[in-house]
């Protein structure tokens, strides 16, 4: 990199990085992406000095982080990337290894980058991994980071939106067991995810979004054969959106819902259950995959991967997600990444 220049910073406040769990790939997911230089220059991350310089070396990156103690200056750093130092590691944390340190370090730096984003001292949060069970062993015991998103934030009602490309999965209920699934789907939660969807789908400029409802069960109950929760639930909320004016047709069963999403018939598609969602989105497009929390106070999107300690610190991540990601959290703020 040639040496550091002032420049004039953007007028917004910057995204701010997550480190997630620094035994896993995301010190050299954010080192990779951060060669982008119009990533870099809306960006600022969030973490420990030392574990993201040495994973910027493990990933052969020539990424260079700069302290900073004032947000303001975050913007006039290029070509280096501005650094909250928030967490402490251990020097020699091992990579692809659990770790309560890890999981705390994790923690550290997402409470801070949700602070700074309640504040409006950055337009919105990118998260990459952490790991539950680190995150757990450092006495966090949260499903994950949506969890605990909702609850710094004060949000009752948050939906899970996963994008890749131009196809999209909303989903109704997400972290339950699967016995669990149909007494957590009601008519007003399906219309909330509906509503919540449309009305992202519309910032992310799709002037009218066109959606479709997955039914739950095999065939979309088959006119109750299968399950009533189609006839009980899924009908009603339908009708009920399409009064409301959005563009929605459904329950479709779940085995072509998606295909037709896939062929372009619709921009999203309204899951019930983690797994219904996740499984095709990720079999299309699982290095370009986004993670969107709606329904939060901040705009907050994620990678949609784990902490793959299988080849963390091998110089092997993909930024891939983590660049979309960006893009995404971007595009939510009102001002793209061109």
């Amino acid at each position: 990199m040639s040496p550091a220049a002032e420049r004039v910073p953007d007028s917004a406040p910057p995204l701010a990085i997550t480190m997630g769990d620094p035994s896993g790939v995301g010190p050299e997911i954010i080192a990779l992406a951060m060669e982008n230089e119009a990533l870099r220059r809306r960006c600022m991350v969030i973490g420990n000095h030392k574990r993201l310089a040495v994973g910027a070396r493990k990933a052969g990156s020539p990424t260079r982080y700069r302290p900073i103690s004032d947000i303001e200056r975050a913007g006039s750093l290029e070509p280096d990337v501005p650094l909250l130092e928030v967490a402490d590691v251990p020097t020699g944390l091992p990579f692809g290894r659990l770790n309560p340190a890890a999981g705390e370090a994790a923690y550290q730096c997402l409470i801070h980058s949700i602070d700074l984003a309640i504040e409006g001292k950055v337009s919105g949060i990118v998260t990459t991994p952490l790991n539950k069970e680190s995150l757990h062993q450092a006495g966090h015991p949260y499903p994950g980071h949506t969890e605990i998103l909702a609850e710094r934030t004060g949000a009752r009602d948050y939906v899970m939106m996963l994008a890749a490309g131009s196809m999209r999965a909303l989903h109704v209920t997400t972290h339950i067991p699967v016995s669990q699934i149909s007494r957590n789907i009601s008519l007003e939660r399906v219309l909330r995810v509906t509503h919540l969807g449309n009305d992202a789908l519309i910032k992310m400029g799709i002037a009218r979004p066109r959606l479709a409802v997955a039914g739950l069960n095999p065939h979309a109950g088959e006119g109750g054969i299968f399950g009533d929760e189609e006839t009980n639930i899924l009908i009603p909320a339908v009708r009920t959106a399409a009064e409301e004016g959005l563009d929605i047709v459904g329950p479709i069963p779940p085995d072509v819902v998606f295909l037709r999403m896939h062929r372009g018939h619709y921009d999203a598609v309204i899951t019930m259950y983690h797994d219904q969602g996740h499984i095709p989105l990720k079999l299309l497009g699982f290095e370009s995959g986004v993670n969107v929390t709606l329904g939060l106070p901040i705009i907050r999107t994620s990678v949609d991967h784990g902490t793959a300690f299988d080849i963390a610190g091998k110089g092997l991540a993909d930024p891939s997600s983590l660049i979309e990601a960006i893009r995404l959290a971007a595009r939510l703020t009102g001002r793209d990444i061109t």
